[in-house]
Order: structure tokens, then C-alpha cells, then sequence
């Protein structure tokens, strides 16, 4: 999970000003994290309780981000989930936004198969992106992470995804001249894999999505939950991108990565 918010936070400083370069300074002043870890660590805390108390995650999903969400006005939500939040009665708005996708590694850290990590997918992305390209990208991405998680390698995660989910038929040299800001999950998490396919370590794959423009904090966020699970997240990295978050939001990671250890921090 840890590998999506550093995605993000890396991201953030280039959503408006978009860099078509893998030649930049990782950190920044300027970045911070954004809606995509909110998000993140909202639906990582629904999958705690929902998993302590035996409740439904949807209904556990809707709870966590009405009550974390509105704490962070300012995090950059789009129209739509904006308006979701602070509906008195909430109901999904049929959105195939990536936002979607941002949001759901948790599900693929706490999935032990890949069958589980669906339904997980489904139950939190459901709630509001109900749209099937939004309910596609978030399985997507929650599968390739729980693959990624269980040793699958990647030409394998690769052949899987562009059968069952996207035909991947690019590379990121192709489009990085012409690719723009596109918020859809059919217009972003294609080329999220793609940076993560063509990656040789973590910190490539967040330098190969933050280079080809675009929605930057949330394509980081999807090729970096990604990738965290692959490779593993830097201690040295991971560290930074935790300095960003303030203590509320670090607490439910620490709390959500010890009931769900995963043991390739420090990159393969």
C-alpha cells in the first residue's frame, strides 16, 4: 500500500504541470499527498473493521471515507465524489473515473488469492464508481497486485492482465510525446500497467508513470501499488513518503501493514 501513496505523493507536484521526462528530483517541497492516499488509507481501515467486526466492506467503505475523507477538503476530489461525500444519502453515480483504481491496493495486499481480491475490488469500488470500466480498472489493479504479492512474475501478470482486462499495445516511448490528462480508468490504468511493465525497480516504475504526463499523482498511485508489491518500496523511500503524511493517516498504515505483513520492503 505504501508503494500507491509514495506513487501519489511523487505524482502530485506534476498533475497540473506535467514533466515527459524520467529526469526529476523523486521528492519535493512541493509535493504532498493527495485524494489518491486519503483514499488509500480510507479503504484500508474499512478492510480492518470489516475484517475484525465481520461487517460488510461496502457498508464499511462508506463509513471510513464519509469519515476520513471530509477531514481532508482540500485533497483534490473529483465533482462527482465530492458530491458523493457530503450527500446525506450517498448512492453510486455510475463513474468510470480513475479514481477508482487509485484507491484499491489495499485489497490486493489483503487478498490471499485472486478470487478474493476481486471481491474485495468490487465491494469497495462499488459504492461509487459503478460504471464497468470503473469496476474493471480497480480489479485490475487489485489482481495484478495480489499476483504481483505471490511471486508472479511479470510476463505472466502481463499476458494475464491484457487477456482477461486491456489489450496493452504500446509502449511508454510511443505515447509519451502525445499522451494528455485523462481521468478515466479505460484512459489511465492501461498506461499505469504499461509503466510498471517496462520497469527494471520501484523507483523506475514510478519515473516511467510520472514521464508520460498526464493525471500524474494517480497514474503514480496505481503503477506504484503496483510495483510496491513487485519490487518492494525502499526503506529509504518508503521513510520520505511516510514524512509526508500527518499522524492520523500513518497510523492506520502502520495499523493496516501489521495485520497484513508483507515482507518485500527494501525492494528486490
Amino acid at each position: 500500500m505504501i508503494g500507491a501513496i509514495v506513487g501519489d505523493i511523487v505524482g502530485s507536484r506534476f498533475e497540473w504541470n506535467n514533466i515527459k521526462t524520467k529526469d526529476f528530483e523523486l521528492f519535493h517541497e512541493k509535493c504532498d499527498f493527495t485524494d489518491d492516499s486519503v483514499l488509500t488509507i480510507a479503504a484500508a481501515k474499512a478492510i480492518l473493521e470489516s475484517r475484525r467486526n465481520k461487517t460488510d466492506l461496502a457498508g464499511e467503505t462508506v463509513k471510513w471515507f464519509r469519515e476520513i475523507g471530509p477531514r481532508y477538503p482540500g485533497a483534490g476530489y473529483g465533482v462527482g465524489f465530492y458530491g458523493w461525500l457530503w450527500n446525506p444519502d450517498p448512492k453510486p453515480y455510475n463513474s468510470c473515473g480513475n479514481g477508482a483504481a487509485m484507491r484499491v491496493s489495499a485489497c490486493g495486499y489483503a487478498a490471499g488469492t485472486i478470487e478474493e481480491a476481486v471481491e474485495l475490488s468490487r465491494a469497495v469500488t462499488g459504492i461509487t464508481h459503478s460504471h464497468p470500466e470503473g469496476l474493471k480498472g480497480a480489479e485490475a489493479t487489485a489482481v495484478a497486485i495480489v499476483m504481483a504479492r505471490n511471486g508472479i512474475t511479470m510476463p505472466f501478470i502481463r499476458d494475464y492482465i491484457c487477456k482477461r482486462y486491456y489489450d496493452i499495445n504500446f509502449t511508454l516511448d510511443e505515447i509519451r510525446p502525445r499522451y494528455e490528462f485523462d481521468e478515466t480508468c479505460q484512459g489511465t490504468v492501461p498506461q499505469a500497467f504499461e509503466a510498471f511493465f517496462e520497469s527494471t525497480s520501484y523507483e523506475d516504475a514510478i519515473r516511467n508513470a510520472i514521464s508520460i504526463g498526464g493525471d500524474s499523482d494517480t497514474i503514480g498511485a496505481i503503477t506504484g501499488g503496483i510495483a510496491g508489491a513487485y519490487w518492494g518500496v525502499p526503506q529509504d523511500i518508503r521513510e520520505k513518503g511516510m514524512s509526508y503524511l500527518d499522524e492520523e493517516l500513518k497510523e492506520i498504515v502502520l495499523e493496516f501493514e501489521k495485520e497484513f505483513p508483507f515482507g518485500k520492503e527494501g525492494g528486490k
